[in-house]
């Protein structure tokens, strides 16, 4: 047999070096789609998650700075310690299993954009921007979108934003957003917080004054119990009127139905409950008739008829727990669970069922 001409032999190297080419090409190709974030979803698919700097990071030391040595040193500071992250703040749990959630859904739905997007809604400085960029990459957080308002309140940016739900540290800001129509809570941390999924996210929602507004609340606390039992029943078929997170329960159902229509309801990740003090037989039949004339559900729904809400949420370990009643609030807390005050209704006038302005009245 002859051998190969030399025109044949470096023919045939050529081809080899060629593929050996194009293999790699592929395999770098196929790294990069598998490494790189994904892009931001386009807001008007997406839901919206928007925090503060103080809840998704622990910036307490920072703010000791600012309150005692004034704006130019916090800032001096902030640059002096770009390179050192943030450690996390109460809503930065949340905020992964919301990444998770991402993940899961991209999974399924390549190129979908209804996903959760969160935005960090702050009014920091823009010279600050360094130090949280930083630390958003050092946890590997996909936050793409930023409002840096400089000293500002960014309450103003949420719809721009087109935001479903704004987490914040300050209490007013909070409010201003319910008031503007935006679901809103304020972040309270934990001495010690309990063990979270890593796989599937897990809300927990308060009834009247949550999801649904506070017109049985108002009964409560003006006429008591039993007239409150009597006006639930007698208009168990009226749904109630929405609370300042009905908007956000309905945000998490879509997606939720997205798992559904690929028959991946029981690994669902995300996870809904009602944990309310109603009683069930009394009073629980209007909030379950009125979730579902809105075409909403819950996965769970806990009726404690006065309860200490503490113990049960300690079993759910949400990643997040909403209520309008700070000593539900505290209670939550002392048992490890990160909880968001939701600052709306009646509920606000008072504490541990006695009237705020009447006390300070007798004081």
């Amino acid at each position: 047999m002859s051998e190969p001409k030399d025109n044949e032999r470096g023919q045939s190297n050529s081809d080899n070096s060629e593929g050996k080419d194009l293999v790699a090409a592929k395999d770098l190709y196929d790294f990069a789609k598998t490494t790189r974030k994904p892009r931001p979803p386009k807001p008007s698919k997406a839901v919206t998650i928007a925090v503060s700097s103080r809840t998704l990071f622990n910036m307490v030391k920072e703010r000791k700075v600012f309150e005692e040595e004034g704006l130019e040193r916090y800032v001096a500071y902030q640059q002096e310690m770009e390179d050192q992250p943030f450690t996390p703040g109460a809503s930065f749990p949340f905020v992964k299993a919301l990444i998770n959630v991402n993940a899961r859904l991209i999974e399924l739905y390549p190129d979908s954009e209804e996903l959760f997007d969160i935005v960090l809604m702050t009014n920091n400085h823009a010279q600050v921007g360094v130090r949280l960029i930083n630390s958003i990459n050092h946890y590997d957080l996909n936050i793409e979108r930023f409002c840096m308002t400089g000293g500002e309140s960014p309450i103003g940016y949420l719809k721009a934003y087109m935001t479903n739900l704004y987490l914040s540290k300050d209490s007013k800001k909070v409010q201003e957003a319910i008031e503007e129509g935006i679901a809103a809570a304020t972040m309270f941390t934990c001495d010690s917080e309990n063990e979270l999924s890593d796989t599937q996210l897990r809300v927990a929602f308060d009834g009247d004054a949550v999801l649904f507004s506070d017109e049985s609340e108002i009964i409560v606390k003006e006429h008591g119990l039993d007239t409150f039992f009597k006006h639930e029943q007698e208009f168990e078929n009226k749904p109630l009127a929405k609370g300042p997170l009905k908007c956000f329960l309905e945000a998490l159902g879509k997606l939720q139905r997205k798992f559904y229509a690929k028959n991946q309801r029981i690994n669902c990740p995300i996870r809904t409950y009602l944990v309310t003090a109603r009683s069930a037989a009394s009073a629980g039949a209007r909030v379950l008739k009125t979730l579902r004339s809105w075409g909403l559900e819950v996965d769970e729904a806990l009726f404690l008829a006065g309860a200490p809400k503490g113990p049960l949420l300690q079993k759910i370990r949400p990643h997040i727990f909403f209520d309008d009643q700070m000593f539900h609030i505290e209670g939550a807390q002392e048992l490890g669970t990160i909880a968001a005050h939701v600052p709306y209704g009646i509920g606000q006038k008072y504490n541990k069922g006695k009237c705020i302005e009447t006390n300070n009245a007798e004081k």
